[in-house]
């Protein structure tokens, strides 16, 4: 599989990007292609105009056109349109929908995103256990990969989750710039000493309880997306499939076993009778309605937040 290193400038996304770039691809389609005009626009640098390019297609706001420039995608159109419904990425839903898009893609995959949700299987992780096996893993690609492209790689990933603190322990105020830091997917758990000299590094784990932002909705949409992009001539689905399969809901949002199983339990109610699962001693299945479903992000919002 061919995976994507790089092109984030090793900034995480921040919190005014999305929007500003929704705004300025619609207002011109062409921006991206002249840098110096994006930097104008966008009132950033160089390598900051990359990266909002490379996080505004990663998040699912745009895609790159045939003839040239970027469209706003229907996702993108939902959220921060005329009518969106989240324009300021205020719920918690948007965010969990956009860490959704960055981890689920099946086209040339965020690396970091696609290993560490997916094939990571130690409880914990920290700086130098991670890059030991994303140097391992790296050999199997087509070109030769620098410790530097892959420390950098992993330092975007771990602080688009979490906040980065001071000597003192205070978050600083420009680490907050990136929105998923709420979600709070990633907690650090403990620190442990490195070599000889007393360097100390922190662990961290994915938080695995329940997450009120990932409702029956979002859960529904996701799950919908995972068996039409992933297992598109399947049937059924396991319960296996949704609670650890490569790309799944379960593995995506960290969600436990039990977990998966109460809201597989409840989707036929809240898919509208789409989505049915049947379990015995032998068997755990999930079915889907043969009809024309619309996987409509507008039925996410249609309930009241309440997280």
């Amino acid at each position: 599989m061919a995976y994507r290193f790089s092109g984030h400038e090793t900034f995480p996304c921040r919190y005014a990007w999305l929007p500003k770039a929704f705004a300025a691809i619609s207002a011109d389609p062409e921006m991206f292609g002249d840098e110096e005009v994006a930097m104008i626009r966008l009132g950033v640098g160089k390598n900051m105009v990359r990266s909002i390019r490379f996080w505004t297609q990663a998040a699912g706001i745009s895609i790159p056109r045939q003839a040239g420039g970027y469209e706003i995608t229907p996702f993108g159109r939902a959220v921060f349109g005329r009518k969106g419904h989240d324009p300021f990425l205020e719920d918690a839903r948007t965010l969990w929908l956009i860490h959704w898009n960055l981890s689920s893609q099946t086209t040339d995959p965020l690396f970091a995103w696609d290993y560490l949700l997916n094939f990571w299987q130690e409880p914990e992780l920290s700086r130098s256990s991670v890059l030991r096996a994303f140097r391992k893993e790296a050999e199997k690609q087509e070109r030769p990969l620098s410790d530097v492209t892959l420390e950098q790689h992993f330092d975007t990933f771990l602080h688009s989750y979490v906040p980065t603190r001071s000597r003192k322990g205070d978050i600083q105020e420009d680490n907050l710039d990136c929105p998923l830091v709420e979600l709070e997917l990633i907690q650090q758990v403990g620190d442990r000493r490195i070599d000889q000299s007393g360097r100390r590094e922190p662990i961290y784990a994915f938080r695995r309880d329940e997450k009120p932002g990932v409702t029956p909705e979002v859960f529904i949409y996701c799950l919908d997306e995972y068996w039409r992009n992933r297992r598109p001539t399947e049937k059924t689905l396991t319960f296996r499939d949704v609670a650890f399969g490569h790309g799944s809901p379960g593995q995506v949002f960290k969600l436990s076993e039990w977990d998966v199983r109460r809201r597989l339990e409840a989707i036929a109610v809240e898919s509208d009778g789409l989505f049915h699962y049947r379990e015995s001693a032998a068997l755990q299945q999930l079915f889907r309605e043969e009809r024309n479903a619309q996987n409509s992000l507008g039925a996410i919002y249609e309930v009241a937040a309440t997280c």
